[in-house]
């Protein structure tokens, strides 16, 4: 966590256009590795009037804007509540992230309960979805040669990882270096590089980090293999029950 943490962003989620359910903060700042120039990523979700959902005309039901506030970079991302819980059931591991961040800028009890029925989504096979990231950011990497996508590669890979084995999303690459015995030694090094600069070179030995993200995605596999995660999410019927009284609670 930096300094740019210490803004009061409680303003920015008063100005919305229609009630937010919960904001959180995403990116590097939750990731574990924040540069001192990084931007600030708000994720939440908004909750739609049913009026709007019932007409002609398609809403926004996802909402992004990026400006600078007290010099600093924001970027606020945030889906209707039924588009959020469409998202949860996709085995996707990102809306999870943002639910779950403990950089909680604003929160409600629809936020609360959401977090409850947070477990009952996971399945074994979010693991193609941190495979998949992983898969991007290092093809990045091997373009641009730069710290960031690097730690991005190493931190969905070992979040995988522990998602598949202990049922838990935590996304804070210095917790997961230490808690995942496979994870490099070195990492705790290139995090304490990104936070100098949000862009720029990586000084490491591409063969070893190549190495090393290929054993990973070996483990990632194993850990899948092994999981006592279901096939399936679960909770279908209680995430409906919750978005059909929020919605109508207005």
């Amino acid at each position: 966590m930096t300094d740019t943490l210490d803004l009061d962003l409680r303003p920015v989620i008063a100005q919305q256009p229609d009630p937010v359910l919960f904001a959180t903060v995403s990116g590097a700042h939750l990731y574990g590795f924040p540069s001192r120039d990084s931007d600030v990523d708000l994720r939440g979700a908004h909750l739609l009037p049913a009026a709007a959902l019932v007409g002609l005309r398609e809403p926004d039901e996802t909402r992004s804007r990026m400006w600078v506030r007290d010099g600093v970079e924001m970027d606020l991302v945030t889906h209707d509540l039924r588009t959020f819980v469409r998202l949860m059931l996709r085995r996707n591991g990102y809306v999870l992230e943002q639910l779950l961040s403990p950089l909680v800028v604003h929160t409600t009890e629809a936020h609360r309960e959401l977090v409850a029925l947070a477990p009952g989504v996971l399945t074994s096979h979010h693991a193609h979805h941190y495979r998949g990231f992983a898969g991007t950011q290092w093809r990045l990497f091997e373009r641009n040669g730069e710290l960031k996508p690097l730690l991005y590669t190493f931190r969905v890979l070992l979040t995988g990882i522990h998602l598949m084995r202990a049922g838990e999303v935590r996304a804070h690459l210095p917790t997961l270096a230490g808690e995942v015995p496979e994870a490099p030694a070195y990492l705790p090094e290139l995090i304490d590089a990104k936070a100098e600069r949000e862009h720029g070179g990586a000084d490491v030995d591409h063969d070893r980090v190549r190495d090393d993200v290929e054993r990973l995605h070996g483990v990632l596999d194993a850990a899948q293999a092994a999981s006592g995660l279901p096939d399936a999410p679960g909770g279908h019927d209680a995430l409906h029950d919750l978005l059909v009284r929020v919605r109508l609670e207005g």
